[in-house]
């Protein structure tokens, strides 16, 4: 969902929930959590239905999604009224052609910037894995990024920005390369911390193809600490996730911050 000025009250949109023909999972007898025996519902068309929507660990808010779904033009035209007064009793003068339309276009950027609760329909398409045996299966890794982000800080629901980087190493399936690209924005595009997104990115890409590992890199800058508080500029929070493989073997984990060009003195 992108922003649209122009866009009237009725064309905001419901969650997609609807399973397409886009996504794709097999079926196998015997499902791993990175590599290892579970007890994972056999249910797939339970998993692929939230998979569609990309709504995969923990990222399905279904309170949030409800109540985005079920916003009605009278409530968006109160809503607006309510920006409008907070934005006057702080100095804004909405007298003029350029901020006539500020409470507008402030509501539509905010319903847009959480697009994320309502899912992504296009999200999965997962495939047969690519390696057919022999010990280089638990050791191919596939690293995306840099994957830009940004999201709203759940405390002072001001924004951060930076990038991810996602890799995992595959065991029955492989998922198509720009899925990763939404399942990061996904994940970001909502009110949360940085902390668990980076979990639930790990957990959503497990669940969807049981891998054998998966890893998970975020940086980003906060403006909550830039324009409030302690006004830091540079820092950089960065946070991180391992499963499986990567959470026991240092090699591995090493061979991710290579790929993904976050060694000392190779990092942008």
């Amino acid at each position: 969902m992108t922003g649209h000025d122009s866009a009237g009250h009725n064309e905001l949109r419901p969650a997609q929930l609807a399973l397409n023909d886009e996504t794709h999972l097999a079926r196998h007898a015997h499902h791993s959590s990175f590599g290892r025996e579970s007890e994972m519902d056999d249910d797939l068309n339970g998993i692929a239905r939230r998979a569609a929507a990309g709504l995969l660990g923990g990222l399905d808010d279904v309170v949030a999604r409800e109540r985005r779904s079920s916003i009605t033009p009278d409530d968006w035209a109160r809503h607006e009224a309510s920006l409008a007064e907070i934005l006057t009793a702080l100095g804004l003068d909405l007298d003029s052609p350029g901020t006539r339309d500020t409470p507008r276009r402030l509501m539509r950027a905010l319903f847009d910037a959480t697009e994320g609760y309502d899912g992504d329909p296009k999200l999965v398409t997962v495939f047969p894995t690519e390696c057919h045996g022999g010990t280089s299966c638990e050791l191919s890794q596939v690293v995306e990024g840099p994957i830009p982000f940004s999201a709203l800080c759940e405390h002072h629901a001001l924004p951060f920005i930076g990038r991810a980087f996602v890799g995992y190493i595959a065991h029955e399936n492989i998922i198509g390369i720009s899925k990763l690209t939404r399942l990061v924005r996904i994940a970001t595009r909502r009110f949360g911390v940085q902390e668990r997104m980076t979990h639930q990115i790990a957990d959503a890409l497990g669940e969807l193809t049981e891998p054998h590992g998966v890893a998970v890199y975020m940086e980003a800058h906060h403006l909550c600490t830039q324009i409030r508080g302690v006004r830091e500029v540079q820092p950089i929070t960065r946070t991180i996730a391992f499963r499986g493989r990567y959470e026991t073997d240092p090699s591995l984990r090493m061979e991710f911050y290579d790929l993904a060009g976050l060694q000392r003195g190779i990092r942008e």
